[in-house]
């Protein structure tokens, strides 16, 4: 038998503006999946937020893209947009983009990542979660996961991780998607990854020890715009990712996020700034709309049960990053509407700026 670790998100209101979750919306989504795992739909479940992003991690065994357990995660976020609306919170609802559910929550606004495996004698996994940013922002860290000998040093001296791993990359704008293995084809994974806002890491897979079809990370890639066809909200990434036992370890997971590297979202989701990794309580972006964060909740899974967790960015190991993402929020900040802060237009396309410009487009002449 194997295990199914989902984790299902959605924007459904925040308090006060995009900061955070409110805890009665947090009240309705564990309930409402204490009932589902009393009616045997889900096996176990773990409620949490980012910012102002309802987490939904479930463990089941009924496969990715179950209807039952999409059906569940649906029925959650629209009683809690209910219970949003109801309060007033500020975007109600606003990643539910459709009104009715049509057999899973692909497409209707949610972001999923979802993994199916085989446990092993330990199955350590972490729930990485975003706010404010976009899929790419997982990008550099899942490559050094997995890729990175200065970062994992597994890949060096363990014969298990020595063979390397299959990265699975979507062109998010074509909906295409390409194989690429590693060590040997590095430089053509840099060449597409580099390009966070286009090519995003969907999947990335063993190439020894384990099941080679079985994923041991898996990241969101819902993009609202394409849903939407404007902007309601950045897509707020999340991911999975096993560790130990023939994977990189716990703390080779975790230490990509030592460096606060720039993404694309904060404010109105049109501008560069630092990903910020911290604690579950400090997961509220306050300055402008920011800066991004990541938060990581580690769990061991056993039977297909969540046995214990831990909130593995709550750690004055990680305070030095937070001090040098501040000091690089500053820098970035103090350029204004100017970019590198604010995104390149052709990453501004599908925000408001283009209601913008075409208060201008008949102003325009020709020069000679």
């Amino acid at each position: 038998m194997k295990t199914t670790f989902s984790i299902i998100k959605a924007d459904v209101g925040g308090c006060p503006g995009h900061a955070k979750v409110n805890e009665k919306l947090i009240e309705v989504a564990n309930r409402m999946l204490q009932q589902g795992k009393e009616q045997g739909i889900i096996k176990d479940f773990f409620v949490t937020n980012c910012g102002d992003d309802l987490e939904l991690i479930m463990t089941h065994d009924k496969g990715v893209n179950s209807s039952e357990v999409h059906q569940l995660a649906w029925d959650v976020f629209k009683a809690a947009s209910d219970v949003a609306h109801e309060l007033g919170f500020y975007g109600a609802g606003q990643d539910l983009l459709k009104d009715a559910f049509s057999g899973n929550v692909r497409g209707l606004g949610p972001g999923i990542a979802e993994m199916e495996f085989t446990e092993r004698k330990s199955e350590p996994i972490v729930a990485f979660m975003m706010d404010k940013t976009e899929p790419g922002a997982f990008n550099l860290p899942i490559y050094r996961m997995f890729a990175d000998p200065f970062n994992t040093a597994g890949l060096v001296i363990d014969p298990k991780l020595h063979s390397g791993f299959k990265f699975e990359v979507w062109d998010i704008k074509e909906h295409k998607r390409v194989f690429l293995n590693t060590p040997e084809e590095i430089y053509d994974l840099l060449a597409l990854i580099g390009a966070k806002s286009r090519f995003v890491i969907k999947r990335v897979y063993p190439r020894s020890s384990l099941p080679e079809d079985e994923p041991v990370a898996v990241i969101s890639t819902e993009k609202l715009f394409q849903i939407a066809g404007e902007y309601v909200g950045k897509d707020d990434p999340v991911a999975a990712v096993r560790a130990q036992s023939g994977l990189p370890a716990l703390g080779e997971v975790l230490e990509p996020f030592a460096f606060p590297h720039l993404v694309s979202g904060w404010m109105r989701g049109s501008h560069n700034g630092p990903i910020m990794p911290v604690a579950n309580k400090d997961a509220k972006c306050t300055r402008f709309d920011g800066p991004p964060r990541v938060i990581a909740i580690g769990f061991q899974v056993k039977n297909g049960m969540l046995t214990g967790h831990e909130d593995l960015f709550d750690d004055p190991a990680f305070d030095y990053t937070r001090s040098k993402a501040q000091e690089i929020a500053e820098y970035m900040r103090r350029h204004g509407p100017f970019e590198p802060h604010r995104l390149p237009l052709e990453e501004m396309e599908y925000t408001t700026l283009p209601k913008v410009m075409d208060k201008l487009k008949d102003r325009f002449e020709d020069v000679e």
